[in-house]
């Protein structure tokens, strides 16, 4: 594979890189780990046996294909055709077990023990705590003190599927500060341990590897537009952006299709200019976070500016390195939605659909309707994740 230019494709190049975002930008003690990975995930992922397995547990254990739902009523609101893609189906609740079923089976053929992982909403936690109790490895989570107060079902849940739940005490004590201590857990387990990265954020070839196992969203939404409407191609695609996972599966296969927009609905918190955001592409610029350059939230000096959501999910200081790309180029559209817009967003779904969104989820919904819709246009929600976990915060407004 040849290095790719920046805006002329958004496959990721050899070296790892979307345009001038990405990369290995790591310590030197964990250049063993990820360069392990780098030269066996591609041709691991290729062969027959693995796709074999990995199609079979997402059919017979996640629940795919997902449903894609037109939100008629939602739909005749918004004034335009609504149709959601219901993540919020799979097994866990979420998106995040199409990735973490990938990534144990990789880990398994890589002769690992142990998985270690972070979350912020917890969503990804519970799905790595669940295929680890599937497979029979030790899990380690580590997760914000804070994210574990307000989103302690989830905590429940990981250590009742036998995971370890470890508090990230430092810096803000969310989503940033349990992957810096998930990193550290690695660097120090070198051997036997697979770090299961939950979106598409990291060194490469996290985000590639992780987006092309949720590529499984856009493969079936594909197939299943085509089967409804007689076309592959809606006009948008909408998801909500965090570091990232669910929106580069939903937009994997439309991103060579400029007749499609995408669009990502970002958390700005109080306010983009409140102080309390993560909004990242209105408030950040280009650095490195995590292992990869990308753009995210920081002083002028370079440290971390501390993200603000009211979402656990989506309080992150950066953007995956893909999506950092599609916003520098221009090929996506992305919304500053704040917590208030979100909310009312997702009790709506609630009142017209029957759908309980979670909160990460209602960003995305949100961003409707500021998107200038017309009447004959076709758009593709992706429903991320159910809100079961997220009742305590919607109970507030009730």
């Amino acid at each position: 594979m040849t290095v790719l230019e920046p805006k002329t494709s958004f496959e990721v190049s050899n070296k790892g890189f979307y345009g001038r975002f990405g990369g290995a930008f790591i310590p030197e003690m964990l250049y063993p780990n990820v360069e392990e990975l780098r030269q066996n995930y591609l041709a691991i992922m290729a062969d027959p046996t693995f796709q074999t397995e990995f199609r079979a547990l997402l059919t017979d254990y996640v629940g795919r294909p997902t449903p894609l739902f037109l939100a008629e009523r939602l739909s005749n609101e918004i004034g335009a055709t609504i149709y959601l893609k219901r993540e919020d189906l799979c097994h866990t609740g979420a998106h995040k077990v199409n990735n973490t079923i990938g990534q144990i089976l990789v880990a398994k053929r890589l002769n690992k023990q142990r998985i270690v992982a972070e979350t912020g909403a917890g969503q990804h936690g519970v799905a790595t705590a669940t295929v680890c109790a599937l497979m029979g490895l030790e899990c380690i989570v580590y997760m914000g003190e804070i994210d574990m107060e307000r989103q302690q079902p989830n905590v429940d849940r990981m250590r009742m599927l036998g995971a370890t739940v470890v508090p990230a005490k430092s810096g803000s004590k969310t989503l940033k500060d349990a992957t810096n201590e998930a990193m550290r857990h690695w660097i120090n387990n070198p051997v036997d341990t697979h770090y299961i990265i939950g979106s598409v954020v990291g060194p490469h070839p996290y985000p590639d590897m992780v987006a092309r196992f949720q590529s499984v969203i856009s493969e079936e939404i594909r197939t299943q537009l085509l089967e409804k409407t007689g076309h592959e191609n809606p006009d948008y695609v909408v998801a909500c952006v965090g570091g990232g996972s669910n929106a580069a599966g939903a937009f994997f296969h439309y991103l060579h299709e400029p007749s499609v927009r995408l669009v990502a609905a970002e958390a700005a918190g109080l306010g983009v200019s409140s102080g309390h955001s993560a909004a990242t592409t209105a408030l950040g610029k280009p650095g490195v976070l995590h292992g990869s350059r990308t753009i995210l939230m920081q002083t002028d000096d370079g440290q971390v500016t501390e993200p603000y959501s009211i979402s656990a999910g989506l309080d992150y200081p950066g953007i995956g390195p893909l999506h950092a790309h599609l916003f520098d180029s221009g090929r996506g559209d992305f919304y500053a939605i704040e917590d208030d817009e979100a909310i009312r967003a997702g009790f709506q779904l609630s009142k017209l659909e029957g759908i309980i969104p979670a909160i990460e989820t209602a960003h995305a919904l949100a961003a409707l309707p500021k998107m200038n819709l017309q009447a004959s246009d076709v758009v593709v929600v992706c429903l991320s994740g159910r809100g079961d976990k997220d009742l305590a915060t919607y109970s507030k407004y009730l």
